[in-house]
């Protein structure tokens, strides 16, 4: 099991050792022709076998508070999230991803993470160092080379600053809309936010699970979270009428990962 110690005060996310020599711009090369089915399982063989820059498992720190409205006191909590998207490659050639929420999934899994949910992604993105402006594209928008020039545009505008980065994708997000979605295989994405705070994206659930575009991205969050001096898994945060208020803004907080 790939875990991440708790007790360890620079939260790394253990990985694979990488067996692999594919790099960011060799993947999108060899995935320019594929569908998603086929880009999806060249990503995950790459990622699950550690091929990621090694910057991306450093996670940082997210803290939140919120007043519990029946004893007045404060409760804090501080969760981790990869720095950046999910990327494939090493430290000197890498490339951010565009994958289904079912692939993501098996990654947090194996990982000992999970996605954020919306009123996280607005929480990273007020603790994000990098903000950048977002940058819409409008033609061939699921194609693998549009997603490749999408990666080459946000490096551009970075101009190779680090930290915690945000406004430069759409999150794939759980959310109880999609238990209550009249139709099945939803995917749920949030954000892209603009240098006001404003996302471009509000939640949405109007998506094909299968369909992945160059905005949507993956962030992954270390499963457990530090609630005062506990640490609880998320789905018991989640599961409880006070704590769930941390981490879920929407009326119901009941969908915690997709299936595969």
């Amino acid at each position: 099991m790939i875990l991440l110690s708790a007790c360890r005060s620079n939260k790394i996310m253990q990985t694979p050792v990488r067996s692999s020599a594919v790099t960011g711009t060799f993947f999108y090369k060899q995935a320019a022709a594929m569908n998603w089915k086929s880009r999806d399982s060249f990503a995950l063989k790459e990622i699950l076998s550690g091929n990621i820059p090694s910057f991306l498992k450093k996670l940082s720190p997210v803290q939140v508070s919120i007043v519990d409205s029946v004893s007045g006191k404060t409760i804090h909590a501080t969760y981790y999230v990869t720095p950046d998207y999910i990327s494939i490659g090493n430290d000197d050639d890498w490339a951010r991803i565009n994958i289904t929420p079912m692939a993501a999934q098996q990654i947090a899994d194996s990982f000992h993470c999970f996605l954020p949910t919306r009123k996280m992604v607005n929480d990273i993105y007020r603790s994000a160092t990098v903000k950048l402006e977002p940058v819409p594209m409008y033609a061939f928008r699921d194609s693998t080379p549009t997603m490749w020039q999408h990666h080459l545009i946000i490096e551009g505008q970075r101009k190779g600053r680090k930290g915690l980065i945000a406004g430069i994708k759409k999150d794939v997000v759980i959310s109880g809309k999609i238990l209550r979605d009249k139709k099945p295989d939803r995917v749920a994405i949030y954000g892209w936010h603009q240098l006001n705070g404003q996302p471009i994206q509000p939640l949405y659930t109007g998506h094909i699970n299968w369909w992945v575009d160059y905005s949507q991205g993956i962030r992954l969050v270390y499963r457990r979270v530090k609630v005062g001096k506990e640490w609880m898994d998320y789905t018991d945060i989640l599961k409880d009428p006070v704590l769930q208020k941390l981490l879920c803004d929407e009326e119901f907080c009941d969908f915690y990962r997709y299936s595969y």
